[in-house]
Order: C-alpha cells, then structure tokens, then sequence
C-alpha cells in the first residue's frame, strides 16, 4: 500500500525517505566508527551502543530503500521470495534491537549497583555472549514467523495494507486455522516481549532504588545522568511499537497504521544516533578527536 494516491505528494515523499535514509546510515555509522576508532569507549555499554547502531542501520534498510524505490518506479509489486525475506530481516533486527536494548539496561544495572564488580561481571565474553543470544534469538522468532507463513496455500495477487511485509499483515492474509494462528503468534510476542520488558524495567527499578539511597542530589543526577540517552531509546521504541498496536486494534484504517509504522520502522532508527551523540560527552567527545585525527 502506498502512502498516498496523490500525484504532486510523489516527489515530495521521495526526497523526505531518501533524506532520512541517508540521515539513519550516516549517523549510525558515525557511532560505530566513534566507538571502534577510540579506545576510550572500548567498554561494554559502547559495545552494545555499536551492535545497535548496527542493527538500525540492517533494521529500516529492510524497509526504506524498497519503499524509494516503489515511489520511484510507481509499483508497488512484490515477489513471493522477496516478501518473505523482508518479513524474516525486519523481524530479526527488530527483535535483535529490543534484546540488546535489554543488555544494555542490564549493563547500566551492574554499573550502578555493583560498580566495584563491574569489570568482573560485564567481562568481553559475556558482552559476546548476549550479542550471540540476541542473535540466536532473533533467528528463532523470524523462523517461526516464516513457519506459520509457509503453510499459507494460496498467496498470490495479495493485497497487504501497508508499506512493507508487515508480520501481522501476513498472518491474517490467510482465513483458514485463524485460532490457532492466533495463540501461536500471540504466545510467542508475549515470549519474546515480555522477557525484554520485563528485564528492562526489572533494571530500572533496581537503579532507581539505588539512586535513591545516593545522600547528595549531585550523586543523584550523576548517575542518573549515565542511563539517560539508552532510557530515552527505550521509551522511543517501545512507545511507537506499543503506540502502533494499540492504534491497530481501535482504528480500522490501513491508512493510519502505515503512518503510525513509520514511528517504528523509520523515525526511532534515525533519532538514536542523535539521542546518544547529543545526550552523551564520551561520544561527543570521541567524534571531536576522530575529526581532529582526520585534519
């Protein structure tokens, strides 16, 4: 489905998605090169700042260039092949970005409340372990995904409402065995949602805790201050993401849940290189050096 019918809006609607795609990339791989090029942020949390930016950068690439490209060419057709594949690489980036967004508030936990066992908890194997398992993990819901898909019979001249393979959208294509479709694909969001929500607010409540008992308000900010760009994230992902899925089940109308997509598909992987760049010195500060070492 397109974003709009109208003629005129055509240019318009390219030039903004080719401009925030290069916006996304480009400032995603400022922070990995950032992170990567100074060893002052060779720790843990910039080592899951890295792996993120890596995943947005793979995350709305799933989706923007083929959406450029059906403006470009006024088509919006779609190989059985190629739906299928940008279903499984949307639900692995996706899933692969909550996970480790679930890492890092973990880290920020250790940080904080055990910050004379931090270097021995948060050890580079354990870094390693959690990128592998958010990579794992995320294989095994987008199989799943494709599993249930698969059984479809008939899956040709489908109309899909809305600007890329939507998971959703797919699953409720196919009218036959809806219930038990239902409570698989139900079963497994909870799974894989509720075990990164509740790690992430498992985490906060216990950083808040420990802030609390912090005597000074300038200890208070402090350490605060350290979780403020990756709380920012989380808010913005998972505020869009629950925004459009509640916005799904009031409105009826396809035309909305696109728009409301592009929050999470779009916007939030464009704003998290801004959020942790403006938001954070060590970062500010490792682009600063890296522009001086370039001159």
């Amino acid at each position: 489905m397109s974003l709009s019918e109208d003629p005129e809006l055509q240019p318009i609607l390219f030039g903004l998605f080719l401009f925030t795609y290069m916006v996304t990339v480009l400032g995603n791989l400022l922070i990995i090169l950032a992170v990567t090029s100074d060893s002052h942020l060779h720790t843990p949390m910039y080592f899951f700042l890295s792996n993120l930016s890596w995943s947005d950068i793979c995350f709305i690439s799933t989706t923007v260039p083929k959406m450029i490209w059906d403006i470009q060419t006024q088509s919006r057709v779609i190989s059985y092949v190629g739906c299928l594949t940008q279903m499984s690489m949307f639900i692995i980036f996706g899933c692969m970005d909550s996970i480790l967004l679930t890492a890092m508030a973990y880290d920020r936990f250790v940080a904080i409340c055990h910050p004379l066992h931090y270097t021995t908890i948060m050890n580079p194997h354990l870094c390693a372990f959690l990128v592998l398992v958010s990579v794992l993990v995320s294989l095994l819901d987008s199989q799943v995904h494709n599993l249930i898909v698969l059984q479809f019979t008939y899956f040709n001249d489908m109309q899909i409402s809305n600007f890329f393979c939507d998971p959703s959208q797919l699953l409720n294509l196919d009218c036959s065995e809806m219930f038990t479709r239902n409570i698989v694909t139900h079963f497994i969001g909870v799974f894989f949602g509720l075990f990164s929500t509740s790690g992430i607010l498992l985490s906060y409540y216990k950083i808040i805790s420990t802030i609390q008992r912090v005597p000074s308000t300038s200890g208070k900010y402090k350490a605060f201050s350290t979780c403020g760009s990756h709380l920012s994230v989380v808010c913005l992902f998972y505020g869009t993401a629950i925004g459009v899925y509640v916005g799904s089940t009031v409105s009826n109308s396809p035309e909305n849940c696109a728009v409301a997509s592009l929050m999470y598909t779009v916007v939030t992987p464009m704003l998290n290189p801004f959020i942790y760049s403006l938001r954070n010195k060590d970062i500010k500060s490792a682009l600063w050096r890296f522009q001086k070492r370039t001159m």
